[in-house]
């Protein structure tokens, strides 16, 4: 069985502890869904236009149809709005707690047949034996529709009780396509076993934005201190001041103290 989409966050954070995932319907008003979809789309022509677009590595090979655009909160201020959403925050906090670092928020456009990637979960930085508790977040932000046919993240419902990486020979374990329409969020613990599916399609690209949050004793995926716009950390909310890495507690201290 799997969640049905919900708008209760009790229900969806309920949802992210028995199924190791939950989806959140129509959290993207239209109007600002546009606005996102046009900023992502952007960004990737303007890497693809400068020779800086980047493709996606699926266990040792490229695959030419699947672009990743990376750093988006330097791109354009919307995306902070993402990372900052009251109702994925909220299910961050519920999941892994609060001080929470924003470890990356990067997006994958998987083109025309585009391949599946390798079956893994977002915690395989952790040492194995795994802590009892989810160590990191997944927010994916829908902004094309995610199908079946086009690729939509593939997932294995109910692996996170495993606690452990999949193995090698468990590659092909059988995972289903969460399917949730552009303005949807799926909120994934860091143990669930998951991959970007297979996009079976002639001519559609399928966009999704991952904002990838993790408890606060672990190092950022992105090193925010160099790539970050300094506009972003200069206009930026005490969250997302936390969020970055600005303002701490006993870890990334400056003489002792918060450097904001």
């Amino acid at each position: 069985m799997l969640p049905s989409p919900t708008r209760d966050a009790a229900q969806a954070a309920s949802d992210i502890e028995t199924f190791g995932f939950c989806i959140v319907p129509e959290v993207l008003p239209t109007e600002r869904l546009v606005r996102v979809r046009e900023a992502l789309y952007r960004a990737a022509s303007e890497d693809r236009a400068r020779g800086r677009e980047q493709k996606f590595r699926l266990d040792y090979a490229h695959d030419e149809t699947n672009q990743r655009v990376w750093n988006l909160l330097s791109r354009d201020p919307i995306f902070a709005d993402l990372v900052e959403d009251p109702l994925a925050l909220e299910l961050v906090k519920a999941t892994v707690g609060w001080p929470a670092l924003l470890g990356n928020i990067s997006a994958n456009i998987t083109g025309p047949g585009g391949g599946e990637m390798v079956l893994h979960a977002d915690q395989i930085f952790v040492p194995e034996p795994w802590p009892a508790r989810p160590q990191g977040a997944n927010v994916a932000w829908c902004i094309d529709d995610f199908t079946d046919e086009n690729g939509a993240t593939r997932i294995v419902p109910g692996s996170h009780r495993l606690n452990r990486k999949p193995a090698a020979e468990e590659a092909t374990a059988e995972s289903v396509a969460l399917e949730a329409p552009a303005g949807s969020i799926v909120v994934m613990e860091s143990r669930v076993w998951h991959k970007t599916g297979h996009n079976r399609t002639k001519d559609s690209r399928r966009a999704g934005i991952f904002a990838w949050y993790t408890r606060p004793i672990y190092r950022q995926q992105e090193n925010w201190f160099l790539s970050l716009n300094p506009a972003v950390r200069q206009f930026a909310s005490d969250d997302m001041l936390v969020l970055l890495g600005y303002r701490t507690e006993g870890l990334g201290l400056v003489n002792g103290k918060s450097p904001a």
